[in-house]
């Protein structure tokens, strides 16, 4: 094997490697997001809340179901992708050596377009947790100033 195709190997590992940890990240935060709506939810139902408590939790809700949304949209099977196993489960057996070895370079691109766009739906899913978590802390604040 010549250095160019490992190079090309080492490639197409490192970026399946990428949207492999992405894919990981996302499951963890989907959990921390669904645990964090659970917990939001059972406080609020014990808690006497005024109206700006219940506006901004309210907001504060929505910003997670957004990244919950984001999330799923993430981690939602690409099926119309020219690479991985949509194609190979429309070649026959003899024609798979033909299609993994042809221009691995097209592949390293497609898979690196998919994990740059998991990826950004990731950073925003965070950045929406951050923010939804932060306007229920405020909300909780809020609810716990009006009831004293």
């Amino acid at each position: 094997m010549s250095a160019p195709d490992r190079s090309l190997m080492a490639a197409h590992g490192e970026v399946k490697a990428e949207i492999a940890r992405t894919d990981a990240k996302t499951g963890l935060l989907l959990a921390f997001v669904g645990a964090v709506f659970a917990g939001a939810w059972t406080v609020a139902r014990a808690l006497p809340l005024n109206l700006p408590a219940c506006l901004t939790g309210a907001l504060g809700m929505g910003l997670l179901v957004a990244s919950a949304g984001l999330l799923l949209r993430s981690t939602r099977p690409n099926l119309r992708g020219r690479h991985g196993f949509p194609l190979w489960a429309t070649l026959t057996p003899q024609e798979i050596p033909g299609a993994l070895s042809s221009d691995l370079a097209a592949d390293i691109a497609g898979l690196s377009r998919l994990a740059v766009a998991k990826f950004t739906c990731l950073r925003r899913a965070v950045d929406l947790t951050c923010a939804g978590g932060a306007l229920l802390i405020l909300a909780a604040l809020c609810a716990l100033g009006g009831a004293a």
